[in-house]
């Protein structure tokens, strides 16, 4: 943006937001597909794994290896899905900041909130990275969030309608 033309402060411009969560070291993770689905694997297993720990301690579950070790399969998807829906929930944030014709923005504080209208040219450049570089995240990101919460419910009906 032209600085002299705007009023909005720089750490808060929809652009420069958009470049600050893309060089982030968590919010980069979904720039593509597979790295992201490997990062959730990994802390997928490291939360099996401490899940399991946490369960043996289960009286309860010492009568059912099968149980402790499904329990701790599908609770350690909690990890996974608490960190995809803080990814979607940035990155979102980003999309409608870049998508919106119009820019909050505060001067110096809390209490002196600003609104400032996008000039024509901005809200095309600002729609366009949206379009190409945001919105296939948030596909991804909603595709990955379903698949877990696919899994997650699969567990929680296994539990609840099967004795075994």
């Amino acid at each position: 943006m032209n600085e002299s033309k705007c009023p909005v402060p720089r750490e808060q411009q929809p652009t420069n937001e958009f470049i600050e969560l893309s060089k982030s070291i968590i919010f980069s993770w979904p720039k593509t597909k597979k790295s992201l689905i490997l990062i959730l694997i990994k802390f997928w297993l490291g939360a099996f794994v401490l899940f399991l720990i946490i369960s043996s301690g289960s009286v309860y579950f010492k009568t059912s290896l099968l149980k402790y070790i499904l329990l701790s399969f599908f609770s350690s998807l909690s990890i996974p899905l608490l960190i995809s829906v803080r990814l979607y929930l940035g990155w979102n944030h980003v999309f409608r900041r870049l998508t919106s014709e119009r820019v909050e923005y505060e001067e110096s504080g809390w209490y002196d909130g600003q609104v400032w209208i996008k000039p024509l040219v901005l809200k095309e450049k600002e729609s366009l990275i949206a379009s190409v570089e945001v919105k296939p995240i948030l596909k991804n990101l909603i595709q990955i969030f379903s698949i877990i919460l696919f899994l997650g419910l699969s567990g929680i009906l296994l539990f609840q309608y099967n004795n075994f």
